[in-house]
């Protein structure tokens, strides 16, 4: 069933960008939300970049988004524990936007009896970091982690990213943690209180079956699978749950703004 659309949803990369540069029908999607006032916001799993550094990348690749409009899993995983421990503690095991974000929640980042453990994605996982944190979990801090992405992208091939590094904390601690970030449809919940919107009226727009789609369609969203990413059009069907829709591009989308 075709409901009405009011707000969007999109991820990023794989359905606006690709390796720095913008996917087309990228800009041309991005402005006519604008132009129409619709009410929007790209979610990303990446925890290392404020929403400010992901403007700025944004922009280099020719698409103009305000910072309010980028919804990260750090922003979600702060948000999370601002309501579960107002005025916390934690340890941060992650880069600037991650840090910022628990500092802009209120919380204190301690290495003495925190609250919180929290893991996010850094390109610098030190062995004393991760110590420190397999110590602290053991010694009753409670276990979160950002995502649950196992790699990350780059130019060389994949990169160990905060799922792997979560797997190994776990294996020292029998501690699971409590992922934050896509596919938990909680972050989708989180993303539509931010912008006033309601489930029945927003659609999510993704790349991955696995991530993007199966938690839009666990939040009670429309969801569009565009084919310029991780899922190929002949992977779909080894699915147990389907996309509402299956496009090409972004540029497919820009009609029903």
């Amino acid at each position: 069933m075709n409901r009405e659309i009011r707000s969007w949803l999109t991820d990023m990369d794989g359905v606006l960008v690709h390796e720095g540069h913008a996917l087309p029908g990228a800009a041309e999607f991005i402005g006519a939300l604008r132009a129409a006032g619709r009410p929007f916001l790209i979610l990303t799993n990446n925890s290392i970049f404020t929403p400010r550094d992901l403007r700025a990348r944004l922009a280099s690749a020719g698409l103009d988004v305000p910072e309010e409009a980028i919804w990260t899993s750090a922003l979600a995983t702060d948000q999370f524990l601002a309501d579960q421990v107002p005025g916390g503690s934690a340890y941060a095991v992650g880069e600037a936007g991650l840090t910022t974000a628990l500092y802009e929640a209120g919380y204190t980042l301690t290495e003495s009896a925190p609250d919180y453990v929290v893991l996010g994605e850094t390109r610098t996982y030190s062995f004393e970091a991760i110590t420190k944190a397999v110590r602290l979990i053991k010694g009753g801090a409670r276990f979160i982690c950002t995502n649950p992405d196992v790699t990350g992208p780059s130019a060389e091939g994949d990169l160990p990213a905060t799922g792997a590094v979560a797997a190994m904390i776990t294996a020292a601690t029998g501690r699971k943690p409590y992922f934050v970030g896509k596919p938990n449809p909680m972050m989708f919940r989180s993303a539509l209180n931010r912008i006033d919107a309601h489930s029945e009226s927003t659609a999510m727009i993704g790349d991955r079956m696995d991530t993007d789609i199966v938690a839009g369609i666990e939040a009670g969203l429309q969801t569009f699978l565009v084919l310029t990413g991780s899922t190929k059009a002949h992977e779909v069907e080894r699915f147990p749950f389907r996309p509402s829709h299956v496009v090409d591009s972004i540029a497919d989308l820009v009609e029903r703004v």
